[in-house]
């Protein structure tokens, strides 16, 4: 199991990392990529998040923080990826889907806009 979750892993971290100019990377591991807004909280001093991926224990966790800025992004998302999520900004992984991936690459380039169109990056 351990390396299906590496592949699939190995498959959505370049979805994100495309995207590394216009974020801030906030951490970058084998098991653990994840991109930040330019904008820091006041009251805690961390950046907000932008999205990223991890391999947990028994899924790949894709995060993507503007659809739970930004819900009416997931109006247009398909049954089969409505199905994965996992809260309002988390979609889970256990098996390779290459057309899941591909719709949340949409997905995640169209929530980078608007981030950008906010201001946050």
């Amino acid at each position: 199991m351990a390396d299906d979750f590496q592949d699939i892993f190995n498959a959505l971290h370049p979805l994100y990392r495309v995207h590394a100019d216009a974020c801030v990377v906030l951490r970058n591991e084998a098991t653990a990529y994840y991109l930040g807004t330019h904008e820091v909280r006041a009251k805690d001093g961390y950046r907000t998040d932008s999205g990223g991926v991890e391999i947990k224990k028994a899924y790949v966790s894709a995060h993507l923080m503007p659809v739970y800025v930004h819900p009416d992004m997931l109006d247009q998302i398909s049954p089969a990826l409505r199905k994965r999520m996992q809260g309002k900004s988390c979609f889970n992984f256990r098996t390779m889907d290459r057309a899941l991936f591909e719709e949340l690459n949409t997905l995640i380039t169209a929530g980078v806009a608007r981030f950008k169109q906010d201001g946050r990056l």
